[in-house]
């Protein structure tokens, strides 16, 4: 009798366990290209990733810190896709709990590109979901005759949605073709 109530509770554990390892990310990635100017520029934003347990992370005063690599990639022969051009951009948020304000800040490459200080939430929302115009590539060292496409994939510490700390990314893509 004892054995088997202790093996119901392993298979009830492992059955949460693995249920919390599952868990699909509600949150989608919209992926804008655009060639402009001799260059592949970037524009995305990462929809419905604001969520109660990121504001409660914030709110704790602990960094969070969304990590979004972005590659340009051309379809190659069999399964493997060729990856011309690799940027991995950062956004961050350090909260204080004492002057209630936000510092933002920005890194492309590990280069801080921007900081800010703010305590309107709607501003922080943007700066972690929405990035315009990041800098990929140059259009003139594209082969026109092929298909391209954009894969952005976005991590957030620290982890959410998960037991076991594992975590998916969220991934996005669009294609486009080089028109001389």
């Amino acid at each position: 009798m004892m054995g088997k109530m202790r093996v119901r509770r392993v298979f009830a554990m492992m059955a949460l366990l693995a249920a919390a390892a599952t868990v699909e990310a509600a949150e989608t990635l919209r992926v804008t290209p655009i060639l402009h100017d001799d260059r592949v520029v970037v524009s995305f934003e990462l929809t419905d990733a604001y969520t109660d347990a990121i504001r409660q992370a914030i709110g704790s005063g602990l960094r969070t810190t969304f990590t979004y690599e972005l590659e340009l990639r051309t379809v190659g022969t069999a399964w493997l896709d060729r990856t011309i051009a690799t940027v991995v951009v950062t956004t961050s948020d350090l909260y204080d709990n004492l002057t209630r304000r936000h510092t933002l800040s920005r890194t492309v490459d590990g280069r801080v590109e921007e900081v800010l200080v703010t305590d309107d939430e709607s501003e922080v929302k943007t700066w972690l979901m929405r990035w315009s115009r990041v800098p990929l590539y140059q259009t003139s060292k594209l082969d026109p005759t092929r298909d391209y496409y954009i894969r952005v994939s976005a991590r957030m510490r620290p982890l959410s949605g998960s037991l076991l700390g594992w975590a998916k990314p969220t991934v996005g893509q669009a294609k486009f073709t080089v028109i001389p």
